[in-house]
């Protein structure tokens, strides 16, 4: 079965917005890069993501560090 472009897309095109809102000091390296794989660097620093499974597992792994948030259209 083909998936629709909207299916590979996530749900419906959502937009996930992720802030940083702990340092990745003292955590091990493997979450070091996935902090900056979200493209954040610096407490506060935000990333506007597409709602996808890889994404969300990233967020999955450092959810004690981050904060989602779903952003509107």
């Amino acid at each position: 079965m083909k998936r629709t472009m909207d299916e590979k897309r996530g749900a419906h095109g959502r937009k996930l917005r992720v802030t940083l809102v702990r340092s990745v000091i003292g955590y091990p390296p493997r979450q070091h890069k996935t902090v900056a794989g979200l493209g954040l660097r610096k407490i506060n620093s935000q990333a506007i993501h597409e709602d996808r499974p890889e994404i969300r597992g990233m967020i999955q792994k450092v959810s004690h560090l981050v904060k989602v948030e779903v952003v509107e259209k």
